[in-house]
């Protein structure tokens, strides 16, 4: 039997592995990485490279933690546009504003929901204004308590 998957963007299953394996720690050396998966060390980084030349592997990075760098207040925010015959354009007019971490396109009311990080409610607050001003839409905020879990490797 094959250990090739089917459909569109299938990968094999040793790919899947190693997949796997780097998003639960991205930082295992190739060595480490081979024994996990059962190939030779120069076999893995040839997998490797192949994975990140055709972006099913997008790179690699550090998690860090809001509260010992002074951001410690996440919030989701939900862009309605007020005009719905607008231009789609709030991602770009909102690139500007680095306390935005995340993007989303979503199906809904809303057309795009922010991950934002900011040091405290008045710096959300601020925020939310310019938010508002530059792209011309309402917002529902929706602020983190705690966070149990989160960017949890996907079920390869």
């Amino acid at each position: 039997m094959s250990e090739r998957s089917t459909g569109p963007g299938a990968l094999e299953a040793t790919d899947r592995a190693i997949l796997r394996e780097l998003a639960r720690d991205g930082r295992c050396s190739f060595t480490e990485l081979a024994e996990r998966v059962g190939l030779s060390v120069s076999a893995v980084h040839q997998r490797v490279r192949r994975l990140e030349q055709r972006g099913a592997l997008q790179g690699y990075t550090a998690k860090v933690d809001g509260e010992q760098i002074g951001l410690p207040l996440t919030a989701f925010i939900s862009l309605t546009p007020i005009d719905p015959a607008a231009p789609d354009d709030y991602p770009q007019r909102l690139q500007h504003l680095p306390e935005i971490e995340s993007c989303y396109s979503v199906a809904g009311d809303e057309s795009y929901i922010l991950q934002v990080r900011v040091a405290s409610p008045l710096g959300l607050e601020e925020l939310l204004r310019q938010i508002r001003e530059a792209a011309k839409v309402s917002t529902r905020t929706t602020v983190v308590l705690s966070t149990p879990f989160e960017n949890r490797p996907p079920a390869i």
